[in-house]
């Protein structure tokens, strides 16, 4: 490797002291392949002509903003060579002919350029100097809203070691990725291969979340009640300020096109789950495999639910009386009927524990497909929302904001356990109303007795339905600002604080009703008619707020802002997208589920057409889902995930909570206990009976667990190699 590289320019100074970086020209003079080796000659040139970008023709930072000697076109961008507008690279083996737009920073309105220069020296500053060690492009010229962000090799490459990544080594095996070894990976010479689009995306989010100030300094063009104080996280402080709007990751037309027409567009039924955690991340992908997995898992419950519907007469008399209120007096009993509901339930309380088990297989084989079985826990910086007074972790031994746990404690004591309790309190006034109207509807339809009165029946049951999620939504939004109020230092405990309120009152929200009708009222006919309403109506409700609505807002009100063509520059193709409406999450997604899943393994045996209508909503859901990632929101930051996390050990409860649930009902049966009755058992023995039996039927489900491993042998040895692999390298750097 022979490099010549000519510098000329002003001494550098660190962008804290606010000084502007010099204005150069990065120029590739040569460069040549001869047997493997490769010769680059690099010039930096000294040029007036690019105080336009940076503001000041002398001083600051060489390794801060270049600024080239013509401005480059800004229909290039998207395909910008090195002697473009973008920042400079820091070290010549990341030097690049093609610099892909990764990241749209969205700038306020009254921000001056000399702000909007500033934040660009501090993204392109190296790491070592206190910055993000990014690659920046202030759109048409220095004055506009919008800046655009990519990253270099290296930095791509030691985040990815920071993540704790796993690619493909010169051996065809997944490693853990080291920055040492680089060299040995396959295709670590080029980013679009190495790293999916992303990974690279979260990489730059990754980088500017972790920034942080050197040193008290006044911001330019802010007043001083914006001075970034020690340690202040430089991106939470300039949004706070008004001076970030938004932060969003870019689409990349071409791949959202092929990968729409693999997904959603045709008739295909299975997902392109790969191309999927390739565009949109693992994260992502987990859900979209979960998805795709539990919907086909329905089948055998929907086969099994239709052949008993369809021989159960008994079922169907049920059903008929549900509906017109008028009992049937008859003593017979249909033994088939009995036999068939006991089914469903055992089935379905079995089912659920296969399916979790098959699931964690499925889910350890995609991880260490994508290379995220390996992810490393990081002590480096708090959560951009974490605060405190500045002091020394005990644990990193380094300057941070610090919060006590007493205090974090006392705050969850006072503040969220009472509102919490607050809610629930909210969600028992409902039931009560319900009952209420539920009443009132009955005594209407045995006076009027008319097609009129019929429907009324199920009138409270819709009107609570709707409340239960308006109410909901509220608990949702109040839940995130309780989880922030908290203060947690992780990322992780601030996700699963939250994840545990929401699932407590989604868990009393959804349940209560159908647990206080079952086991106080014990009305089956009702509990049957309620579940009814609950799978149609919340199934109606979910695909109109999330695909509907967003559709027709899309169409309507945003499109007509939002027209382009082809010709128009990149940047104003890529403000387009950033009119587009955050993409929600996948926390409303996942509790969706999870309240399918309760429906269908705690109460399925009382209405056994619970599996068919889920397997119709989630075929549907699968393609709306997807048509709402790729055309209605934003593109989301999607960091890198293993599994399901949380979400899988709210499933696994749900499962053994199933157990309890589906005994109880089935022994709360008129014609068993007429037959325990007659059999000569007391009420005393048949709750002893019950007892018994669900402490079987866990028992089989703790041995099925066990017996079904929750990751093939094939996984388990290359997770193993993987860890051995990682400690022989840290050994050896520590030797060195």
């Amino acid at each position: 490797m022979c490099n010549a590289i000519i510098f000329r320019g002003s001494p550098t100074q660190r962008f804290f002291e606010g000084d502007h970086p010099p204005s150069s020209a990065f120029r590739m003079e040569n460069s040549q392949r001869n047997g493997g080796r490769s010769c680059v000659m690099f010039t930096f040139l000294h040029s007036p002509s690019m105080k336009r970008a940076d503001g000041d023709e002398d001083g600051g930072d060489s390794e801060s903003a270049e600024r080239p000697e013509a401005k480059t076109p800004a229909s290039k961008l998207g395909a910008a060579t090195v002697g473009s507008d973008w920042t400079k690279v820091s070290c010549p083996c990341c030097v690049s002919e093609r610099v892909e737009p990764l990241v749209l920073v969205k700038l306020g309105e009254k921000v001056r350029p000399e702000t909007k220069r500033w934040l660009i020296r501090v993204i392109g500053t190296p790491q070592k100097d206190g910055g993000a060690a990014l690659l920046a492009h202030p759109g048409e010229d220095a004055s506009g809203d919008i800046i655009v962000l990519s990253a270099p090799r290296c930095t791509l490459l030691k985040a990815t070691e920071e993540l704790g990544l796993c690619k493909m080594y010169h051996t065809e095996e997944l490693e853990a990725f080291s920055y040492n070894d680089r060299d040995n990976f396959k295709n670590a010479d080029n980013m679009e291969v190495f790293l999916t689009l992303a990974e690279r995306q979260y990489i730059v989010k990754y980088e500017l979340d972790g920034l942080r100030a050197q040193r008290d300094l006044r911001v330019p063009g802010l007043a001083d009640n914006y001075t970034l104080q020690y340690r202040d996280n430089v991106w939470r402080k300039l949004e706070s300020a008004g001076v970030i709007v938004d932060t969003l990751p870019l689409h990349n037309p071409e791949q959202l096109k092929d990968l729409s027409e693999a997904w959603y567009s045709g008739n295909q039924l299975a997902q392109p789950l790969d191309s999927v955690n390739k565009y949109f991340g693992s994260s992502v992908a987990f859900y979209f495999s979960f998805l795709d997995f539990y919907t086909w898992s329905l089948l055998p419950l929907a086969v099994l639910g239709l052949t008993i519907t369809y021989f159960s007469w008994e079922a169907q008399k049920e059903m008929n009386e549900s509906v017109s209120d008028s009992p049937d007096t008859s003593d017979e009993d249909s033994g088939l009927a009995v036999s068939g509901h006991m089914v469903q339930a055992v089935f379905s309380m079995l089912w659920s524990t296969v399916v979790m088990e098959l699931w964690k297989r499925r889910s350890s084989s995609l991880s260490y497909r994508w290379g995220t079985m390996h992810l490393a826990e990081r002590f480096a910086e708090p959560r951009p929302g974490f605060h405190g007074d500045l002091g020394v972790n005990p644990v990193t031994r380094r300057v941070e904001p610090l919060f006590s746990e007493w205090q974090r404690d006392l705050r969850m004591a006072l503040v969220s356990v009472p509102v919490v309790g607050l809610f629930l309190g909210l969600v028992v006034l409902g039931m009560m109303c319900f009952y209420w109207g539920e009443a009132q509807v009955q005594q209407l339809h045995s006076d009027w007795d008319s097609l009129l009165s019929q429907a009324l029946l199920y009138a409270p049951s819709v009107l609570h339905i709707a409340y239960a999620n308006a109410l909901g939504t509220v608990y949702w939004t109040v839940a995130r600002s309780l989880t922030e109020y908290e203060n947690h230092r992780e990322e992780s405990a601030y996700e699963n604080h939250l994840t545990a309120k929401v699932l407590v009152f989604t868990f009393f929200n959804c349940f209560a009703v159908l647990f206080h009708i079952a086991f106080f009222k014990q009305d089956v006919p009702l509990l049957r008619k309620r579940l009814a309403s609950l799978l149609i109506v919340t199934q109606l409700l979910n695909q109109v707020t999330e695909v509907v609505i967003p559709f027709l807002v899309d169409r309507f009100i945003s499109a007509p802002h939002r027209t382009e063509s082809e010709d128009d520059p990149q940047e104003d193709q890529f403000r387009n997208q950033s009119t587009l409406p955050v993409f929600p999450g996948l926390f409303a997604e996942y509790i969706e589920l999870l309240v399918q899943f309760g429906y269908l393994s705690l109460f399925s045996c009382v209405f056994p057409l619970t599996a068919v209508l889920l397997l119709l909503n989630n075929l549907t859901e699968i393609r709306t889902d997807a048509y709402k990632i790729c055309k209605l929101f934003r593109k989301p930051f999607s960091p890198p995930a293993a599994s399901m996390r949380v979400w899988q050990v709210a499933f696994e409860i749900l499962s053994f909570v199933s157990v309890v649930s589906n005994c109880w009902l089935l022994f709360l049966s008129p014609w068993l206990q007429k037959v325990c009755q007659e059999g000569g058992l007391s009420g005393t023995n048949l709750l002893l009976l019950a007892v018994l039996v669900e402490h079987l039927l866990i028992l089989v489900k703790l041995l099925m667990a066990v017996l079904i491993p929750d990751e093939p042998a094939w996984v388990r040895k290359k997770r193993e190699h993987i860890e051995f692999t990682s400690m022989q390298a840290l050994r050896e750097q520590k030797l060195r």
